[in-house]
């Protein structure tokens, strides 16, 4: 069977309020492609009756594969989603899409190509923000200086969920990362600049979304801790080798 050119991963924690929708809004845009696609949800521990839902959408999808994780973490979930795919690109999205769908082909050949990760960005010019609260700019904004100071410095925006990696990438990165939680694809964008991968970024148009589940204070918190894990894991030597 010929590998599609596509995989969309979609990690889900309760989200069976937004995902009728999400999954009406994506398979609408991908029936539209000329390309094989697959979408994998990975369904991250929920408690809510999300991995039902994506279930039932998937008997009248084939293309759709449902993932149950029992443990939580997005990271974990990505990791997962990106190691099962077949796609000769391998895009990951967040549940809302505050990205809208249309956007994904500027990401991928014909308009975009010569590269090894792309990934959307809200701060790099011509990107465009919507109906988003100066706090949780000014919030945002106070992550990416330390992840530039600590990790990656010249990256615009780390943390926009959406990014496409061409598949000997993905299975290479993936299977060095060791962060399950938010701070995972600074991991894999720091693992990637190590190991001389091209990463580019893509400015989009984003959606404010006010049910996020991002906790401010102790997801900060976190975030500081894991840099500086990523930071020993580069000095011991962790990332030169697959897991």
């Amino acid at each position: 069977m010929t590998a599609p050119f596509l995989s969309i991963i979609i990690p889900a924690y309760n989200e069976e309020q937004r995902l009728p929708h999400t999954f009406e809004t994506l398979f609408a845009f991908l029936e539209t492609q000329p390309y094989q696609t697959e979408v994998l949800l990975v369904e991250n521990g929920s408690q809510d009756r999300t991995y039902e839902i994506a279930s039932a959408f998937a008997q009248d999808h084939p293309q759709l594969q449902v993932i149950k994780n029992e443990e939580r973490g997005k990271g974990l979930a990505v990791q997962r989603g990106m190691l099962a795919a077949t796609g000769k690109y391998r895009f990951m999205c967040d549940a809302d899409f505050s990205m809208p769908p249309s956007e994904i082909p500027r990401f991928l050949p014909p308009v975009l190509d010569g590269y090894d990760i792309a990934i959307a960005s809200r701060e790099a010019p011509g990107a465009v923000r919507y109906c988003e609260p100066h706090h949780r700019h000014f919030i945002g904004r106070g992550f990416n200086t330390l992840i530039r100071l600590l990790a990656l410095p010249g990256l615009h925006d780390t943390q926009c969920g959406f990014k496409c990696f061409s598949a000997q990438a993905a299975e290479t990165l993936f299977k060095r990362q060791t962060l399950v939680g938010w701070s995972f694809d600074v991991e894999i964008l720091f693992i990637a600049r190590k190991l001389g991968y091209k990463v580019i970024e893509i400015p989009i148009p984003w959606y404010f979304n006010p049910e996020s589940k991002i906790r401010v204070i102790k997801d900060s918190v976190q975030m500081g801790l894991d840099l500086l894990t990523i930071r020993m894991n580069a000095y011991r030597g962790v990332y030169d080798s697959e897991n």
